[in-house]
């Protein structure tokens, strides 16, 4: 007989800290939740600090789904260097300095980067390219390209622009901002792609994210608050809050909790829709296909 799980189950938002991998994160959640059934939905570099939304036991089925959403960040680009990793835990290749650069070409330039726009992701990241990570491609040295993606940066607001003198004495700009972007866009890369079209090289040097989908920093508990404790938000709520709603009767509930695809033309969503019973119960994640409700993951 199949042991049911007694512990937490849901999401839980952690604000990640600096110097901790995705994993990292996920190996402490095993130790807190005293389950090996955790994942996470859309990984922050081991520089970045902020929202890393986590699934615990049935709440994993979530993380693909939620992984798509749109995100938020807090970044501050250092525009006249430029470095490996394109950003400030790799070596600096290139310091062109930035003297005498303007506000108005900065912001010329950062409107040339919102909108939907075509991305070259960073080498050093873990894109697999015939089964290898693009990141072990470069330390062994390896001569590649990375083809273009589409992103969509919906905003990219520049606070303020500071001159800042670098360790090496390279005169610079400190460009603080804030970036609404898609699933997918690599903060980096838009540093890296600022300096490029201003001439100066670019890399980060500060990022912090600050919402993945309808999920804040407000929601957000640290590691340490966590190990005192466990906050986890119920899987219906966290389905509630990222997804459209469709509520059903019972006869359908039944049907849907059982894989069978109904009628359901005109949801009026693209992707998925959390399908509710008529006691409230979360039941499934649907789509709608020619009209009719394709079961994506049934949580009933």
């Amino acid at each position: 007989m199949k042991r049911r799980n007694t512990g937490p189950e849901g999401l839980v938002i952690v604000d990640k800290p600096s110097g901790f991998t995705s994993h990292d994160v996920v190996a402490k959640m095993r130790g807190i939740a005293r389950t090996r059934r955790v994942g996470h939905a859309g990984t922050l570099d081991p520089m970045a600090t902020g929202v890393l939304v986590l699934g615990v036991e049935k709440a994993t089925r979530l993380l693909g789904h939620l992984a798509l959403t749109e995100k938020e960040y807090e970044a501050t680009i250092r525009l006249g260097q430029t470095t490996l990793t394109d950003d400030a835990e790799g070596e600096i290749t290139a310091s062109a300095g930035a003297p005498g650069l303007s506000r108005e070409a900065i912001d010329a330039g950062v409107a040339k980067l919102t909108g939907d726009i075509l991305q070259v992701p960073s080498k050093v990241s873990a894109i697999k390219i015939d089964g290898k990570r693009s990141y072990k491609r470069v330390l062994e040295g390896e001569d590649f390209e990375l083809a273009a993606r589409p992103v969509t940066v919906s905003s990219f607001l520049v606070h303020e622009v500071r001159e800042a003198v670098a360790e090496d004495g390279t005169p610079v700009r400190d460009v603080d901002a804030t970036v609404v972007c898609s699933s997918g866009t690599y903060i980096r890369a838009l540093a890296r792609d600022l300096g490029a079209d201003l001439g100066t090289g670019g890399h980060l040097t500060a990022l912090r994210r600050t919402r993945v989908g309808p999920y804040g920093l407000d929601a957000a508990r640290t590691l340490e608050q966590l190990q005192e404790s466990l906050t986890v938000m119920p899987i219906a709520e966290a389905a509630a809050a990222a997804f459209p709603r469709w509520d059903v009767d019972a006869e359908q509930a039944r049907l849907i909790s059982n894989g069978v695809r109904l009628d359901a033309p005109g949801l009026g969503a693209e992707g998925p829709v959390a399908v509710f019973g008529p006691d409230g119960r979360f039941l499934a994640l649907v789509e709608e296909v020619k009209g009719k409700a394709k079961s994506l993951a049934v949580f009933a």
